[in-house]
């Protein structure tokens, strides 16, 4: 990755940063020089987080706003993205009905949508075509006929982490330049089952009715998990691959993850 004062050169890689975790108060501009000031603005192609409050969230658990429509809209002016991280497993045609006048209102060809859910992709496209959709991580990817399938309804696919450590896989993509990579990773790294992601899907409803069904579910028990921080990869070796389009994770509180 380039400094920030390296400002002279044409980017030859580009990310989508994370601001987990950014209050929707805090400058957008000074919290990506505080977080990622190793990442020069032109290479940052966009930004993914919560803006208002939808239930077609997945990933993570809905907390607060992350990005005000300042924020976005001083992204927009500066030629980088918003990228909505809308890869909730569980979608119905009326709650994406109810979610028309979130997806409106960010809809513009500087943006993207990222997507679980096949049936909420093609909704999105046939709506709202300048969205560009990534197929969500969470998807996980594994197969060139995965990818394949994947690349009739989604402009680009997230591959999952451990993929950057498959080299002959990598070599054998032919659209390259339509996969995104992990520049960094957490505990989904080495997760074995990755149960997270529906229960935080049914999370993400907002009903706060006290039930077991409604908690947040890990496949490993707290005392495994310890907190050793991010992995950074080695870009060098992907770029030669051919891939240029990394996703950047912002670290939880203090930096620590558990992988």
């Amino acid at each position: 990755m380039f400094t920030q004062a390296d400002t002279t050169y044409e980017p030859i890689c580009s990310f989508t940063i994370s601001v987990r975790g950014k209050k929707p108060n805090a400058p957008i501009f000074s919290f990506l020089r505080r977080n990622f000031g190793f990442v020069t603005l032109a290479e940052i192609e966009s930004i993914f987080g919560f803006v208002e409050q939808s239930t077609l969230y997945g990933g993570r658990p809905f907390i607060r706003p992350e990005l005000s429509e300042r924020d976005v809209r001083q992204l927009n002016n500066a030629g980088i993205g918003l990228r909505l991280p809308m890869s909730n497993h569980f979608v119905t045609r009326k709650e994406y009905d109810a979610n028309c006048d979130l997806l409106q209102k960010y809809h513009r060809k500087e943006n993207s949508i990222i997507v679980t859910n096949d049936k909420l992709a093609k909704w999105i496209r046939q709506d709202f075509p300048l969205y560009r959709l990534d197929a969500s991580v969470i998807k996980n990817i594994h197969t060139c006929k995965q990818i394949d399938q994947a690349l009739e309804i989604y402009d680009d696919v997230v591959l999952p982490m451990d993929t950057n450590e498959k080299i002959s896989f990598l070599e054998k993509i032919e659209a390259k330049d339509r996969i995104i990579l992990f520049a960094n990773a957490g505990c989904a790294l080495t997760c074995p089952s990755k149960i997270c992601y529906a229960s935080i899907s049914k999370k993400n409803k907002f009903d706060n009715t006290p039930r077991r069904d409604n908690e947040i579910s890990c496949s490993r028990a707290l005392k495994h998990r310890e907190q050793l921080g991010m992995v950074d990869f080695d870009l060098i070796p992907l770029m030669e691959l051919g891939f240029f389009q990394f996703k950047l994770l912002r670290p939880r509180p203090f930096g620590m993850t558990g992988f």
